[in-house]
């Protein structure tokens, strides 16, 4: 009995979703203002270019349009330094706001009571990506000229052909 050595076969690893390179991302984690309010500031630049969503960062009159124009500006930096990417190409691809932890206080009230303060977190992530060209709409076109032109040809060939029924030249 001594002669039997159990061995563990099984190897577990971590795996941790892999960025894809085209991608850089930011995270913010205990922001120190609701989720609500977070979410009308950063909804207006979601699908924004770098450019633009910065210039409305800049010019928005919430607090907290600071620290997002911060962590916007720290993805991109990501993105040129870490990924290599194009900072003109980048565009917000994604940005979602959290709910994070909720610090509880009470304030006293009269009659010897206590009312509910609730002093809300939240969590902030801004994905950037680089736009692709788009040869597509050039391919596009070329293949809208070409079945113009056939159904040109295609009218042409009916009227001709019902030209010749009418006549009766053609049974």
């Amino acid at each position: 009995m001594a002669d039997k050595v159990i061995e563990n076969t099984k190897k577990t690893k971590k795996t941790t979703p892999v960025e894809p390179s085209n991608q850089a991302k930011v995270y913010l984690k205990s922001i120190r203002v609701s989720p609500i309010k977070l979410n009308l500031v950063v909804s207006p630049i979601r699908g924004l270019e770098v450019e633009k969503a910065i210039s409305y960062l800049s010019f928005s009159n919430k607090r907290i349009a600071i620290q997002i124009k911060k962590a916007l500006q720290s993805a991109i930096a990501n993105a040129e330094n870490n990924h290599q990417l194009d900072v003109d190409k980048l565009f917000v691809s994604e940005a979602s706001v959290g709910k994070g932890m909720v610090m509880k206080r009470f304030r006293a009230r009269a009659r010897g009571r206590g009312s509910k303060i609730f002093k809300p977190f939240s969590n902030l992530t801004i994905k950037l990506k680089e736009k692709e060209i788009e040869n597509k709409s050039s391919d596009n076109n070329v293949k809208k000229q070409s079945k113009s032109s056939e159904s040109k040809l295609n009218d042409s060939n009916t009227k001709e052909n019902e030209k010749d029924v009418k006549h009766g030249t053609k049974s």
